[in-house]
């Protein structure tokens, strides 16, 4: 980490690009930051400006004891409100989302947008029967338009449960449903958390850190949840693609279209077109050779999982893509859009797309998306790129060098790969962490932050973990940054894991950091983690496994509603840099213990690397020792595997079956 201290990325195709705009005096978010210091006060979370009677300011040595606003409200109120408003924001980000995802799919399936079906047929039968819907007699269009409508209905509806809920382990139901914690429908938790936030409403600050955590509920087990299947229903449920990453996957001869966003519905359909003849004789009309797509930020994750499509990374790489020379577009819909790029876009040949009407910009092409012709947007996209072509100039920094990645471990592949179509299971990875080959799991996730030297908190982390046996599975800009950096391939275990660990991945073939997908597939982690308590061996319960969530360089509040709906799980959680609630040690005591009295889960904010990883490993390390797990010493595998009798396997199969509920 030494090295990393005076640069500003720990990509080095990206630091090339950040030199350049420095030298050529082309601002970016990294020199922004530099100059842009945080409000102390703000940043801490003590600062109230929910009503006009303020901003209300509470600073001062014994704030926390004798400070107030004008209203009365005390530091710690102030700090937990401020923190489920960002939770709020998270989760209708996340969830909306999610609800466009789930009309795209009722039209699908009515007919009303022709260019789209459903792709994954067992993956939409799998998704009725969680919502209790029979598939009996059904053909394809009438069971999707009943699964589509269910899920659409979760948004609305006033009371009992949402439907997925019935889908994390039963002990964790009924922790739950014993705090309240239950959503009911979306939008009435994220609507009654901005109504409790209201001046003058909720002022127990505890009630307002537990009402996070059930609205991050709706998030983590409803929008996100539904949004990952309903993708994988329409376009594929992913499989392992090879491909490139970096912001050199730029090609000099051809149209390059960098596809960067969230929902994944445009970007498929751009995808589908680029190849058709009419399109490549177009792009070779205005001089080009063809078409090259790259993605962006979760986009990115979502085309590369699916398609192979080359990924020029996350959140912090936006800016850079356009400081290239070689982006004839940009096309975005919606969330981690800076408003940088269509100023830096200025200096150069680039066109800034926007298609929602949700997301649009100055100084940017708005082309509205609709899904009743999609394809015809897509194409009409792509030309407005080729006809772009012919003004790319010289300027801006060339960079050519990038690095093979793996990606696309869905829920379905990871148990396929541990067993195959018939014996697929994910007892072989609890049996794994139990004989001591892997100590453990480690979700690493999450956004890029310019107040941390780009990547490499993602980058240490990944590595340490992989040394100390821990298995990585990420999404989003931590699987960006991996993937740039050339971790996400099998031979990396062979090279850099710990022996356990390396042993693992060299039976089954597969890297020993695992890229899930964007941020909204984080809920895949939560049915992998069920799975594996499903499976047995490890407790009946999320927060009994050997595992730990962590955000590195969080930047969102999207961040915020992952990490709470984690916790809520009964995950142990870590978010680098300083906690947004730093300024009262009420709302700390909250978060660090009553959180885990009543939940097993935990959040916490630490700034150093080498702190996270230390932490990290100590909590994996308990959990393995209240399991009563074999200690774990690298290299020492614990007893040798023995023959079970039929008596053995009836008692797991009893075990199993219990632990399904």
């Amino acid at each position: 980490m030494d090295q990393l201290k005076n640069v500003k990325s720990a990509d080095k195709v990206a630091e090339e690009i950040i030199e350049w705009a420095h030298n050529h005096g082309v601002s970016n978010a990294f020199d922004r930051a530099e100059k842009l210091k945080p409000c102390p006060i703000g940043h801490t979370g003590a600062c109230c400006k929910i009503c006009f009677m303020g901003p209300c300011r509470l600073v001062g040595a014994d704030a926390e004891e004798k400070a107030a606003g004008v209203c009365g409200a005390t530091l710690p109120v102030i700090a937990a409100r401020n923190f489920l408003r960002m939770v709020a924001a998270g989760t209708a980000a996340h969830s909306d989302h999610a609800r466009d995802m789930a009309f795209t799919l009722l039209e699908a399936c009515t007919g009303d947008a022709p260019d789209m079906k459903i792709q994954d047929v067992t993956k939409l039968r799998k998704v009725a029967g969680y919502l209790g819907i029979s598939i009996d007699g059904k053909d394809m269009a009438t069971l999707g338009k009943e699964v589509a409508e269910k899920i659409i209905a979760n948004f609305g509806q006033q009371k009992g449960e949402v439907s997925y809920v019935s889908r994390a382990p039963k002990k964790r139901q009924e922790l739950w449903r014993k705090w309240g914690l239950v959503p009911r429908g979306i939008d009435r938790e994220v609507t009654e958390a901005m109504h409790r936030t209201h001046m003058g409403v909720d002022q127990d600050p505890e009630n307002l850190m537990m009402a996070a955590l059930k609205c991050s509920l709706a998030d983590g087990w409803g929008g996100s949840m539904f949004s990952t299947d309903i993708t994988d229903m329409l376009f594929g449920t992913p499989t392992p693609k090879r491909s490139i990453a970096s912001l050199g996957v730029m090609k000099a001869d051809e149209v390059n279209i960098v596809l960067h966003g969230h929902e994944p519905t445009l970007a498929e359909m751009i995808v589908d077109v680029s190849t058709e003849p009419e399109i490549i004789a177009y792009a070779k009309s205005k001089g080009a050779t063809g078409v090259n797509l790259v993605g962006m930020c979760c986009t990115a994750n979502e085309v590369l999982m699916r398609h192979g499509i080359p990924t020029a990374g996350g959140f912090l790489n936006q800016e850079l893509a356009v400081m290239t020379g070689l982006a004839e577009a940009v096309v975005v819909d919606v969330q981690c859009i800076m408003p940088a790029i269509g100023q830096a876009a200025k200096k150069f040949h680039t066109k800034i797309i926007t298609t929602s009407h949700k997301g649009k910009m100055i100084d940017a092409v708005h082309i509205q998306y609709d899904e009743h012709r999609a394809k015809e947007i897509a194409r009409q996209i792509i030309r407005v790129a080729a006809d772009n072509y012919p003004n790319r100039t010289a300027e801006g920094s060339r960079v050519t060098e990038t690095a093979p990645v793996i990606a696309g471990f869905s829920h379905e592949y990871v148990e396929y790969m541990q067993g195959g179509s018939y014996r697929g299971s994910f007892r072989p990875l609890n049996d794994a962490i139990m004989a001591g080959r892997i100590r453990g799991v480690a979700g690493i996730v999450g956004c890029n932050n310019p107040r941390t030297t780009q990547d490499s908190f993602h980058d240490f982390l990944a590595m340490e973990f992989i040394k100390n046996d821990v298995l990585v599975v990420s999404t989003g800009c931590g699987a960006a940054a991996c993937a740039k950096a050339g971790f996400m391939l099998p031979e990396v275990a062979l090279e850099k894991a710990g022996p356990g660990l390396r042993e693992v991945c060299e039976a089954i073939g597969i890297p020993p950091i695992l890229h899930l997908g964007s941020c909204v597939d984080c809920s895949r982690i939560l049915t992998i983690t069920t799975a594996m308590v499903e499976a047995g061996g490890l407790g009946d319960d999320i927060s009994m496994l050997p595992g730990i969530g962590i955000a590195p360089e969080w930047m969102s509040e999207k961040a915020l509603a992952i990490g709470c709906y984690f916790v809520a799980s009964g995950m142990h959680v870590v978010f680098g840099s300083e906690s947004p609630m730093a300024a009262s040690s009420v709302v700390q005591d909250i978060k660090h213990n009553v959180w885990v009295e009543r939940l097993g889960g935990r959040l916490d904010f630490i700034s150093e690397p080498q702190e996270i990883l230390r932490f990290a490993l100590e909590k994996i390390d308990a959990k393995r020792d209240a399991l009563k797990l074999k200690k774990y010493e690298p290299g020492k595998f614990g007893a040798e595997r023995v023959l079970m009798s039929m008596e053995d396997r009836r008692k797991l199969d009893k075990e199993m079956a219990a632990n399904k509920g």
